[in-house]
């Protein structure tokens, strides 16, 4: 059974200071890493002969507005299905150069959860066969899930004070 120092470990021995903020919410396994280097990092826990880490759960994007230089992450899930052992990897990028490599050579499944990141996000996966919306209508000029929207319509008349008493 694989332990989660194990995998930090050899990480660190292979990647040196490209891996770094290391956590366990939850007994997850989670680490940061660079842009440059996040392709190598999947391709080697994928073909690596004991944590047979292959199989891609998810890619997200968050936005942190308040994060100068650091204004999105990227957020892979992988699994180990024979080791039933999962890894969440982020991916840190400036809202000046939202580019990340794409991972769809190494996973087909990487191909729609990039399309709806970018979809919602706006992150630019370099190299994505198809890099279009998913899930939006193509005609939209802004990105739905970045935080620089209100959270209401300011123009709302049924929530006023004075309908609550106030």
């Amino acid at each position: 059974m694989l332990s989660n120092q194990e995998v930090a470990e050899e990480l660190v021995k292979k990647f040196g200071d490209d891996v770094y903020d290391f956590e366990e919410p939850y007994g997850l396994l989670t680490l940061t890493t660079t842009r440059e280097q996040i392709i190598p990092i999947l391709e080697y826990l994928f073909h690596h002969d004991r944590f047979k880490i292959n199989f891609l759960t998810d890619i997200t994007g968050i936005h942190y507005p308040d994060s100068p230089g650091q204004e999105f992450a990227v957020v892979y899930h992988i699994h180990s299905l024979t080791q039933n052992f999962r890894v969440r990897i982020k991916v840190f990028l400036a809202e000046a150069d939202i580019h990340i490599p794409t991972a769809t050579p190494l996973y087909a499944s990487a191909n729609w959860m990039e399309r709806e990141t970018y979809d919602f996000f706006g992150i630019i996966f370099d190299g994505h066969p198809d890099l279009r919306r998913i899930l939006n209508i193509e005609e939209m000029d802004y990105f739905p899930m970045r935080k620089q929207y209100p959270m209401e319509d300011a123009t709302r008349q049924d929530k006023t004070d004075a309908l609550f008493g106030r």
